[in-house]
């Protein structure tokens, strides 16, 4: 049974540092993209951050360039987004979902291509 499990949200202050990890099961995590998608009170789901099958495709939202980093441990399974200087706005439910149609070299910034959601891991920046 396919699973993505995703831990490490929580409440921090804007400036902060969080690492938001997607562990799969059922399945290998480097045959497919991965994509880490939020959404905040009020509003739609969007996609934050995607990793191609390999680590050579990631690309990020505008919002979150040059703060947000994602990368995958193989040996682990699992995929990272790595959150620094976060901002209010950055508050949310952060999900990770697989990208089935993905192959090497492309990483789709687009929730159509994604299935297999998380349960997702809250994530809270306020003073």
């Amino acid at each position: 049974q396919w699973q993505l499990v995703e831990s490490g949200g929580g409440l921090v202050q804007p400036g902060g540092t969080l690492r938001l990890s997607c562990a799969a099961s059922g399945f290998f995590l480097k045959n497919y993209g991965i994509g880490w998608f939020r959404q905040a009170p009020g509003r739609e789901r969007e996609v934050v951050s995607c990793i191609g099958v390999t680590d050579g495709a990631k690309d990020y939202v505008d919002s979150v360039k040059g703060r947000f980093t994602i990368s995958r441990d193989n040996a682990k399974n699992t995929v990272y987004l790595q959150m620094n200087s976060l901002k209010s706005e950055d508050t949310g439910a952060y999900y990770c979902a697989v990208d089935h149609t993905a192959v090497q070299g492309v990483c789709h910034m687009a929730e159509v291509y994604y299935g297999d959601w998380g349960q997702g891991t809250q994530v809270t920046v306020s003073s």
